[in-house]
Parts: C-alpha cells; structure tokens; sequence
C-alpha cells in the first residue's frame, strides 16, 4: 500500500510549547489517518522532526510499503535526502531515527510544498497548541480520526 503523509510540527516561541502533526492518505486523496499530539517544549526543528517520525510510525502502523512524505520544512526535507548536514545536537538523533524508520518502507520520497498546502497537518499543531493553551496539558492527541474507527 501506498500512502500520502503530510507531516507538520511548531513550537509557540524557539524553544517553547510545541505539537507534532501527521495527515495520511491514500494517493487518491481518501484519509486514512490524522493525529496531533503534545511534545513538551521544543524547537520549530525538533517539532518537525517529531512530526516526521509520528507520520513514519502511523504509516508503518496502517501497513504502508511507500510513504510519500509532504512537509513545509524545507530544512528536514533536505537532511532527510543527504543534501544538508545535521549540525545540531539535538537533531541528530531524531535524524538517524527517520533515517533507521525509512529503511522500513520498500520506497519512500520526501518533499516540500508551501504552508497552504499543508493546511491540513498545520492546522492539527495548531489545535493541539491551542487546546494546550487552554489547559488541556494532558492531551496526548487531537484529531485522532482513522478510517478504521469512522
């Protein structure tokens, strides 16, 4: 199975409150999956990276041979593809483990589109920050809608 994973992460501040975010579906546009959740304080990076690896993680969960992963970090994007060394500590990490969770898909891309075309992913971190804002601390996922349990 193929699928479409649109992945988005932010941080309210650099460092400060942040939300990872996955949006996956199937090539013809029918959602499978969309999941949101807390991490804590983080970087815009770090979140992007989380953001990755929860895409990575439901899509090997839904049984995905290829993941097509759309993001608007351009940044993750390129080190994800070799053409950016990861200098940060922080991310060199979480870097290997996308590197280690890719290997597990028989083929895999990445690539980035404008925020607008990741509405959907941006507005997942966007509820999760807001909900967080408000006092739900605990909340570990917004949006936790699959096809599966609709």
């Amino acid at each position: 199975m193929r699928v479409i994973v649109h992945v988005d992460g932010g941080a309210r501040g650099n460092p400060g409150p942040a939300a990872a975010a996955s949006v996956i579906s199937s090539p013809s546009g029918e959602l499978l999956e969309e999941r949101a959740v807390l991490i804590g304080t983080a970087t815009n990076n770090v979140a992007e990276y989380r953001a990755l690896l929860l895409g990575l993680e439901r899509a090997r969960e839904l049984d995905a041979r290829e993941v097509e992963i759309v993001g608007d970090s351009e940044l993750i994007a390129k080190q994800i593809r070799g053409e950016y060394k990861v200098k940060h500590e922080a991310m060199r990490d979480l870097h290997r483990q996308a590197i280690e969770a890719l290997r597990g898909f028989e083929r895999w891309s990445i690539r980035t589109v404008p925020r607008a075309q990741n509405a959907h992913a941006d507005a997942l971190v966007n509820a999760a920050l807001d909900q967080a804002h408000r006092g739900g601390r605990t909340l570990k996922g917004v949006g936790r809608r699959s096809a599966a349990s609709s």
